[in-house]
Parts: structure tokens; sequence; C-alpha cells
């Protein structure tokens, strides 16, 4: 027996696929890292900006029995570290000024100036998320000789909280701090609360639980009132304690406008100091009343001091400056991730209502003009045409297709159905049909473009039709498609297509977005003069066109846009027949959706990619640079790939802000798209039924369509590879069996007869990567320079190892 060697392709090869079977799709992994990112970054930003509307609800004073009537009666200073029970007042006349809720970028540096100007400090409560945003602002309330004390990280009432979140709001606030100044303090208040007859029993345990952590809890003596806007003398008159008494009293350096608050400090402190009154932090003054009860207790032998004197602003341990820095990043973070979304929430609303009034204007424009009475293209065409159907395993669909072209109620039409490598006996379907104007021709497998340029080569005629292998056309399609051409400036024309399987809701979403897409969209770029793509579904060419530009191109997956916008480059106009329908069978699951649009959105951006020189070029191609490829990236990449802010404002809205509002919202933006899906659908004399499931769309369609983005653009900046996928047919009609085996004379590559005449006896040349030519051969499109472009991204290429065909029809 032969030992196999671990590092041999087989063994690769299987590991490969245990990994894949353990490991999640890229697509998957892409959407759940960018959901959760986003849904992270909300979560924080709504826990620091205080959304949780339920940690806000104020509550009434409850049973009080529990609370020592020492603590209801006592001062505003109240001490539970190390299991005491006890409170402590100012001195006499002495006020302690005490400001809750900042800092804030405007009132607290004004506040710090007016005590600055009148000689005098004051204890600043500062929330910890402020802190977070404004450590500058916190550090120069330290430097002014002030002291700061906690005001909880989110401003929650601490009664509707776990005892985890209290200890959090009160850790994060220290440590924020820490970062900010390099201090700490030992001061702590809750927001909600009041004055020492106000606590009850459960305020009681939260009083303790601060302790138990080391911490003073402070209330107040008098309230200001500054919160109401009262005018300055009633201000002035809640703040004035009894004469010669003591008092910790509370102002608001944040929360709107605090003008009164400032106009009554600079009354209030030079009257109160002219009445003997001194100004200290909350700590200078719980000090100086230690000292006193010292110096009163002087020769007793029991000291009556509760607690031992505190330092003022001692400098923070070194761990809580190094945790500070990573909450103030986080708040940093979440801030600036929020004001990005806010921002792309604007710049896609009005990205959005701006393309709606192009639409509406133009395409309306547009369509009023072709539906005048005796509006025509000009004389009738009747020129011959070739039909070109590149078929790849196109079994469930090929004989419907070739059937509708056949048959049309054009005079003369030649069917040419290129059999690109199938092995599913496509072509044998399509030549026991034994249509007198349908031509097979056989080639290996070489994708797509080579498939259409074969055809190309071989028509007889000089306008070309392009079809795809699963579409059906109407009787008049291609007589309405080829009428523009009586206009010799035009060179390309799109044709309508139309969702054929509309009875799934996966399919009826893409029937929606046609509709929108072809008679919305393609109205404004004709206008426009800068049509990005031609569907390969049902266009029109021609020759002497696609001659000038090269041909199809192999160089995107994209190459019917690829073409398209080479033909604009060369001053070709491209037009849209909205007459000339064609009915497509479109993916029936979302995972043949996400392949098919993740290969579309791709080659569009190697498309634009491609023809990025046009930005600088002069004539037609620089018109097109600057009109089209600009307005394809803004409304075909850049806003469907903003448009998820939409959602995510949506998501944020319903949990954090006013339901009704952001319902209201949301609703109005679905009623300008169902405005503007009725308007589609009217032009194109559609049923407008389906519209009824355009709400559900926005809840699962539109997701997909934004991780497919997402994905492509990273697949296109990373400069990855994508193979093409080929989608599985039903069919839009029923098809006959398949025979069991090839017809007689189904050799690869046959002679056909061609014009220009082709050598029987000629081998047929091989490109290094497999591809099958048919002479004569179209020339490929070299671009717009004689050299090929090294840094487009890759669309992949047929393996070399014969590991089976890669291109999808």
């Amino acid at each position: 027996m032969t030992a196999v060697d671990p590092g041999t392709p087989r063994r690769r090869r299987a590991r490969g696929r245990s990994r894949r079977r353990i490991l999640p799709a890229p697509r998957v992994m892409l959407g759940t890292l960018v959901v959760g990112f986003f849904v992270a970054v909300l979560v924080v930003q709504a826990y620091i900006n205080a959304e949780f509307t339920n940690d806000h609800v104020e509550t009434e004073v409850g049973d009080q029995a529990g609370v020592p009537k020492t603590i209801l009666g006592g001062g505003p200073i109240i001490n539970t570290t190390g299991g005491q029970e006890s409170t402590s007042r100012m001195p006499e006349r002495t006020i302690a000024l005490t400001f809750d809720d900042g800092p804030d970028p405007v009132w607290t540096e004004r506040v710090l100036k007016v005590l600055s100007d009148n000689d005098a400090h004051g204890t600043f409560f500062v929330v910890g998320s402020q802190v977070a945003r404004h450590p500058e602002i916190t550090k120069k309330i330290v430097d002014g000789g002030n002291e700061l004390g906690l005001h909880t990280f989110t401003h929650p009432n601490m009664q509707r909280l776990a005892p985890w979140r209290r200890e959090l709001e009160l850790s994060q606030t220290q440590v924020a701090i820490a970062r900010a100044t390099g201090v700490r303090t030992n001061l702590a208040r809750f927001p909600y609360s009041s004055k020492n007859a106000a606590i009850d029993e459960v305020n009681w345990k939260i009083v303790k639980e601060a302790g138990d952590q080391g911490y003073l809890v402070v209330v107040n003596d008098l309230d200001s009132n500054d919160w109401q806007r009262p005018g300055v003398d009633k201000i002035v008159k809640d703040a004035t304690p009894a004469d010669g008494g003591s008092a910790i009293i509370l102002f608001h350096d944040a929360g709107g406008d605090r003008s009164q608050t400032l106009a009554a400090l600079a009354r209030f402190i030079p009257e109160m100091k002219a009445r003997g009154y001194r100004f200290t932090t909350v700590t200078e003054g719980l000090n100086l009343g230690i000292d006193q009860a010292a110096a009163a207790a002087a020769g007793r032998t029991e000291s009556t001091e509760a607690i031992s004197p505190l330092p003022l602003n001692a400098a923070a341990p070194s761990s809580d400056v190094w945790r500070g820095l990573a909450v103030i990043w986080t708040v940093g973070l979440a801030d600036g991730l929020v004001l990005l979304i806010a921002a792309l929430f604007v710049i896609v609303g009005a990205l959005t209502v701006g393309r709606t009034a192009l639409l509406l204007v133009l395409a309306t424009g547009h369509a009023r003009k072709r539906r005048k009475p005796g509006w025509k293209w000009g004389p009738p065409v009747s020129e011959p045409v070739s039909v070109i159907v590149p078929a790849y395993n196109e079994k469930e669909g090929i004989e419907a297709a070739v059937r509708s072209l056949a048959g049309g109620d054009y005079p003369e039409i030649e069917v040419v159905v290129v059999d690109d490598g199938s092995t599913d006996g496509t072509a044998d379907l399509v030549e026991r049909m034994r249509l007198p104007n349908v031509r097979v021709v056989r080639v290996p497998n070489g994708g797509k473009p080579n498939a259409l340029n074969t055809g190309v080569a071989l028509a007889r005629h000089d306008l070309i039709v392009m079809v795809d292998g699963d579409t059906v056309f109407e009787e008049d399609s291609i007589r309405r498609l080829v009428q523009p051409f009586a206009d010799p400036s035009v060179g390309a024309v799109a044709g309508n297509v139309k969702v054929g399987n509309r009875d799934s809701m996966v399919a009826t979403w893409q029937h929606i977005e046609y509709v929108i897409g072809f008679n919305l969209d393609r109205r404004l770029y004709e206008i426009l003069n800068c049509m990005p793509t031609v569907p390969g579904a049902i266009g029109a060419f021609r020759r002497e066109a696609l001659a000038q530009v090269g041909g199809v191109s192999d160089e995107t997956l994209a190459e019917d846009t690829d073409v398209t916008m080479a033909m604009c480059r060369a001053g070709w106009r491209v037009v849209y027949e909205e007459n000339a329908k064609a009915w497509t069978e479109a993916p029936a699951t979302l995972e043949q959706l996400y392949r098919q649009r993740y290969r579309w959105s791709y080659g569009t951006m190697q498309a634009m990619w491609k023809h990025r020189r046009a930005l600088l070029d002069s004539g037609p191609s620089g018109r097109f640079g600057r009109v089209g490829l600009p307005f394809l990236a803004l409304f075909g990449v850049a806003l469907p790939m903003l448009a998820p802010v939409v959602d995510i404002m949506l998501v944020y809205g319903l949990v954090f802000w006013e339901l009704s509002e952001t319902a209201t919202a949301w609703l109005a933006m679905l009623a300008l798209q169902m405005f503007t899906a009725a308007v589609a659908f009217r032009f194109d004399r559609e049923s407008m039924k389906p519209l009824l499931r355009l709400p559900l769309q926005q809840f699962a369609y539109r997701q997909l369509m934004y991780l497919v983005l997402m994905q492509s653009a990273t697949t296109a900046l990373t400069g990855g590879r994508l193979r093409w996928h080929k989608l599985n047919r039903a069919g839009l009609t029923p098809r006959t069996p398949t025979p069991e085996a090839p017809l007689p004379g189904g050799s690869v590559a046959p002679v056909v007869d061609t014009w220009p005449p082709v050598q029987p006896e000629m081998p047929l040349p091989r490109t290094p990567m497999g591809r099958a030519v048919a002479p004569p051969a179209v020339p490929v499109q070299g671009g717009w320079s004689e050299h090929r472009p090294d840094d487009l991204p890759s669309a992949g290429s047929p393996p070399a190892n014969g590991s089976g065909p890669v291109r999808a029809g």
C-alpha cells in the first residue's frame, strides 16, 4: 500500500472542504460582523446617552420605617463607610456651592469664571459620560481649586438599576475622572435625590451600598431650583440660608440654558460674603467641621468627630487612570460613529430625495415625449437582424427562448445559438427543433464574452441582438427593439426586461425592482446620455459600433456594462425602448439571488474602474466620465451602500427614541418609495398589486442587497477573484425531454456557413486559458489605450486542470 503524503493535493483539498464545513460562509461572517459591530456601537451609545428611558422614571418617596431617624433629620453629608451611620453639616456661616450634571462645553466654563471672579470654589458632581466627552473642562474644574464628586455615569434613577449596574455607574465615573484629571473623589450624589427627609428604605439601601464602596453620599440643604429657570430673584431667594446658618446648595452647570444661574451666582456670592459667609467646597467645609469638633472636644475623654479629615483632590491610582483611558476611548468611538451614522443618514436622505426628484421629473418627461401621438424614431427599420444566443447548460429554457426569437414578426431574423461547452444537451435540444432560421455553433467553454464575440463574427447581418439563453421574447420584441436604429447616432438599444416567474416572494421583489429600474432609471440615463448598461437579456447593437469598441470584452464579469460604457465613450447614443419586452427567469431563492447580484455588483465595479480614465478625457468619453461615472458611483454604488443607515436609525429610534416619531419618519420614507414605484408601474402598465409586498421588502430583500454590495466592494478593494456561478433554472415554459444520447454530427465547433467565408479546414485557435474563438474573430476590446490595464481586478478564468466550466448563463 502506498502511503499518502499529508501534503498531497488530495489531502489539502480534503482539509479545505473540512474547513468550509466548519467555518461560516464569507458573506455570513461579513454580515454578522457588520451587524454585530453596529449593534454594539448603538448599545454603547444608548447607554452613555442614557437613552434607556425606564432608568429615568422618578419615583415617589416610599416607606421610611427602616431609615434611622438620625439620618432623616441629620446633615446633608451621609457617612456609611465602615459600617457607620452618621451625618455631617457645614460649619456656621459656611456655604458649599454644588453643581450637578456637568461638565458642559458652554456653561461649566462660565460658572468657573463667575466663581473665580468672586474668589469662591465649588463642588461639581459630574456625569461620567460627560467627563469622557469633555476631559479638558473637567481638568479646568480641578485646576481652579474646585473639587469633583460622582453623579453617576449616565444619570439614571439608581432605584431602578440592579446592584451591579449601580456599582458600574460609580466606578466608571471614577476612572473617567482619574484619566481626565489624575485625581479621585470620595463624594457621590445620586440623580433625583434631594434632602435627608426624602430618603426611604430603598434609597437607604443604595446609600449604604455606596458607603461599602468608600463614598460619602451628599444631598443638599437648599435647592436653588435654577433648573426651572424661575428668574434670578427667585433663584437667589431659594438659595439663601437662614441668617447665621450653613448650607450645601444645589445648582446646575448643564442641562440647558444656565444664563439665569450665572446671573444669580454673580449676585448671590457677593451678597452672602457681605453678610459674613464663606464659600468652600464640600470637603473643605467638612474638614473645617471636623477641626471645630476636635477643638471643642479637647480635654474630653471621648472624641465626637464623625469621620477623619479627607484629602482634597487626592491623586488617583495609576490603575484607574489606565481604565479611564479605555472608557474615554470607548465613549469617543461610539460618539464618533453615531455622529457619522447621523451624517450619513442626512446624506442618504438628501440623495434619496434628489434622486427621486430627478427620476420623477426627467423620466416623466421622457415617458410623455415617447407617448405623444405620432412620435417615432424615424423611418421604419426593416434591415435583417442576427440574434446571438450564448448558451451554457440552458436546457430548461433554451427551447422556449429560441422559439420566441425565431417566430418573431420581424421580416428577416437569423438566430445563432452559440453553445458554450454545455454538458446537458442544450445544443441538441435546439437542433431537434429544426427551425429554418436557427443555427447552432458549438465551442469549448470559454465564457460568455467569447461566445458572444463568436456569434457576432458568424452573424450574417449588421443589426445584432444579444439575448440570454433563458429569455423569452414577445412576438413584436425584435421589431420594436431595432426601430431606434433609424437614428444613425444610436449604437445600442436597451430593451425592457420583465420577470416571468413571479409566483414566489423573492421573485416578486425582483419584479418590483426590474420595473422601477427599467422604467425610471433607464429613462433618466437616456436623457443624460450616459446609459451604463444594455441588459444581456435583451439588447441590440450596430455591428459597426461593436467593432469600434473592440467587441465584447472578457476583462470584467459585467460584460454588458463594460461594452455599453465603451460605446458611450466612443460617442454612440445608447437608448431605451420600453415596448421591446423580454421575459426572464429570476432567481427563485435568496441564495441564487445573492450569487447573481454579487457577480453583477462586482462586475459593475470592475467596469467603472476599467473606464475611470474617462474622467480626464475630452469629447464624448469625457462627458460620460464626468456625468455617467459619478452618477453611477453616487446612485448605483454609494447610495445603496449607505442605505443601511436608514435601517440602523430606524431600529435605534424604535428602541431608544420616541416610537411615534420614528415610525412616522420611516412611513414617510416608505410612502416616497411607494409613490416612485407606483409611477414606474403606471409607465409600464403593470398591475399595482405586487406593490403590496413592497413594505415587507424593506425588512429582507434590501438587507441582502446591502450585504451584496459590501462584499462586492470588499472583494474589489482586496483584489479578490470571483468566479461565475451557474444559476439553477426551472424554465418559464415546459420543455421537451432531453435525448438519451447526442445526435449524430455533434462535434465541437462544426463547420458553419458564415460571412465572411471560413475555410473548413482551418483549425480553431486557442487562447492560453482554453477559450475557443471561431474565426473570423471580432477584436477584443483594447480599452482606451494600447495596453490592457494591469491593475484591473481579475474576473477569474476557467481552471487549468479541467475541473469544469465556470461560466453562468
